[in-house]
């Protein structure tokens, strides 16, 4: 067994998950500052289609973001 190349595969994969969590957390933020200069339903589904999430996703993360706003 090769210690060495589990050991390199297994940082490889760990700095992969973070640099997803990290643009998964940018997209959300850009998402929902878009959302938030319009509140028309055409924004929402706009986007949708450039995120690829449901309009029902989109709808809970704006939600999340105005409650946050409000506390």
């Amino acid at each position: 067994m090769d210690t060495a190349r589990l050991e390199l595969s297994a940082q490889r994969y760990r700095e992969a998950e973070q640099a997803l969590e990290a643009a998964r957390e940018d997209l959300q933020a850009e998402a929902v500052a878009a959302l938030q200069q319009d509140d028309e339903r055409g924004n929402q589904a706009a986007v949708s289609r450039i995120t690829g999430w449901t309009r029902e996703y989109v709808r809970r993360l704006k939600k999340k973001a105005d409650e946050g706003k409000s506390a």
